[in-house]
């Protein structure tokens, strides 16, 4: 693991100013791990990393010690309110009201699980600081990662639902006049080119260290060359702009990158700009570009873009720009849940998914259609953190955050999934079963249940029945205690009393149930099956979108209300 050496050292430095000139290891230790606490997995590193900086500054002098603190200091600071009340560590070089963050989306799919890290933890990061939060939509690939129109406003649906209101929002797609000028302005400084090589020539080229003959051209035979793939002279891949980099860099990748190149847009157009344009920056020079000019001081992506900033840092050192702050993150996974979008489109053309909302993804709008609420999303993420390691979020990890929301805004009711018949003789005191909507918010009122007719008719869950056909007796919630009387064509079942405690106390099965008469065609749909059963009428004073528990069986998300059957779809237990 590589330590960030300026803020182990301001730390240490800090530490040997408060001791005397003699900092302590173990305080030290103690003051970084609180700021970095993803170096717990590489502690004894860390350790040895200390005392050897521990080292040099126990033998600077007073005035020295003073003097390198000066350099340091800033990276170290006493937490403000509400970097302490939040869940995430204080971040570098930020002060109040100048922290600018951004989340950049290729809108060639909808945000999923993965998505959310850089999402919420800039979001928050621009919140504590009381700074800006930019979306912005890096829709320059109309040919390999061609934007989808349907899924900008997906995005941005999914963000605001999510709370997440941002400051600007910026299309990369109406930016491209913008690139074009700071092209321009590398090309007459020197640093960049266009090479007319054939692809394959040029990596054999870069692989062995080797210029491309093009290099060596005159900004002005450059800058010529460059309004030619603007006005249509070259085709593509026929020219791309590269800037100079070193072309001894131990990865080939960083060698003269290329920085735009030609699309056809007219075989791929863009689904917001059309044909308008056809030289393309790739996504190295527009994201640096768009960083610095939007002002983003703090850049929160995974550790896989560390090669990325490596080819970005020779824009700004070429063009005298202020670097942002990367903060790096590891990736994100969920046993069972599909996060690449490559293999849930192949899914869905294949018929494995129904849509980017099917019940098996870890897509937002599926999470959403099952009822998953956005603080329980968010809180899921601010506890994972920054931490560069890659991490694994079990589905029961996320059911527990949403049942902490849910369960006390769900109102309960009846749904049998395999519905199997019952009835019994109606004894006089069953004419009107009352429960509650909620058991611990009385004043959500009561489920009205009326008995009439001298035989009633109940649909059960044909798992109960399997339990109950022993003769054991068992208890039908609300009604009161039963046995099975005969089980032949119909079954039927014998009330008993209705006494709770002895049913507790002996442990009666307790079995939810549908008035035949009461009762509405539910679709349960889970994310592998679905089953066709029963709810209670009761359940129409609910909206759609509503999160409900059905009793024993689980929370669901009301999807559609119909007169003649309801569809609800599963959350979780």
């Amino acid at each position: 693991m590589v330590f960030d050496e300026r803020l182990v050292m301001a730390f240490i430095l800090e530490n040997a100013i408060k001791y005397g000139g003699k900092a302590r290891s173990k305080s030290v230790l103690g003051k970084i791990l609180s700021v970095k606490p993803e170096y717990r997995n590489a502690i004894k590193d860390l350790i040895e990393y200390i005392k050897s900086k521990i080292e040099y500054v126990n033998s600077l002098s007073q005035d020295e010690l003073l003097k390198l603190y000066e350099e340091y200091k800033d990276y170290v600071k006493t937490p403000t309110k509400a970097e302490k009340k939040s869940p995430l560590p204080p971040l570098p070089n930020a002060e109040i009201g100048k922290v600018v963050t951004r989340f950049a989306p290729n809108p060639d799919f909808v945000l999923h699980l993965g998505s959310l890290r850089p999402l919420i933890i800039s979001y928050e990061y621009a919140k504590i600081y009381e700074g800006r939060f930019i979306v912005r939509f890096e829709d320059t690939d109309p040919r390999t990662k061609k934007p989808k129109l349907e899924y900008y406003k997906l995005i941005l649906d999914d963000i605001r639902w999510l709370g997440i209101e941002p400051d600007e929002v910026y299309y990369q797609s109406d930016r491209l006049e913008l690139y074009y000028n700071v092209a321009r302005e590398l090309i007459g400084r020197g640093y960049a080119y266009v090479c007319l090589c054939p692809s394959e020539e040029f990596s054999k080229l870069s692989k062995s260290g080797v210029a491309c003959p093009h290099r060596g051209q005159s900004p002005s035979e450059n800058m010529e060359l460059f309004d030619k793939m603007l006005s249509g002279e070259f085709k593509e891949g026929e020219a791309v702009l590269r800037i100079k980099t070193d072309l001894s860099h131990p990865n080939p990748s960083v060698r003269d990158w290329p920085a735009l190149r030609i699309i056809d847009t007219k075989r791929y157009p863009h689904p917001r700009v059309g044909v308008k344009y056809r030289v393309w920056p790739l996504y190295n020079f527009s994201c640096a570009i768009d960083d610095y000019y939007m002002g983003v001081t703090h850049v929160f992506r995974g550790v896989e873009h560390k090669v990325n900033e490596e080819k970005q840092r020779y824009i700004y050192k070429y063009l005298d720009w202020k670097e942002p702050t990367y903060i790096h993150h590891g990736r994100l996974a969920i046993p069972g849940g599909i996060l690449s979008k490559s293999k849930i489109l192949k899914g869905i053309r294949e018929g494995l998914y129904k849509s980017v909302d099917d019940p098996k993804l870890a897509t937002v709008p599926a999470l959403r259609r099952r009822g998953f609420r956005p603080e329980a999303l968010k809180n899921i993420i601010l506890r994972v953190g920054i931490s560069p390691s890659n991490a694994v979020i079990d589905f029961s990890l996320l059911a527990s955050e949403n049942r902490k929301i849910v369960d006390r805004l769900a109102n309960r009711y009846f749904g049998v999934r395999n519905p199997f018949k019952v009835y019994f003789k109606r004894v006089s005191h069953i004419d009107l079963i009352k429960i509650r909507k909620h058991p611990d918010y009385p004043e959500r009122g009561v489920r009205r249940f009326e008995f009439r007719d001298e035989y009633i008719s109940l649909y059960i869950d044909f798992e109960d029945y399997s339990n109950i056909i022993s003769r054991d007796p068992f208890r039908l919630i609300g009604i009161g205690n039963f046995i099975l009387e005969e089980a032949d064509k119909q079954v039927k079942i014998r009330y008993i009393d209705n006494d709770v405690k002895k049913a507790k106390k002996e442990g009666y099965k307790f079995i939810h149930w549908v008035p035949v008469d009461h009762s509405i065609k539910c679709i349960f749909i889970y994310p592998d099956t679905t089953y066709e059963g029963y709810s209670e009428l009761n359940i129409l004073d609910e909206k759609v979108d509503s999160v409900i528990q059905f009793e024993r069986i689980g929370y669901f998300r009301i999807e559609d209300l119909g007169r003649n059957n309801i569809n609800v779809v599963f959350a979780h237990d």
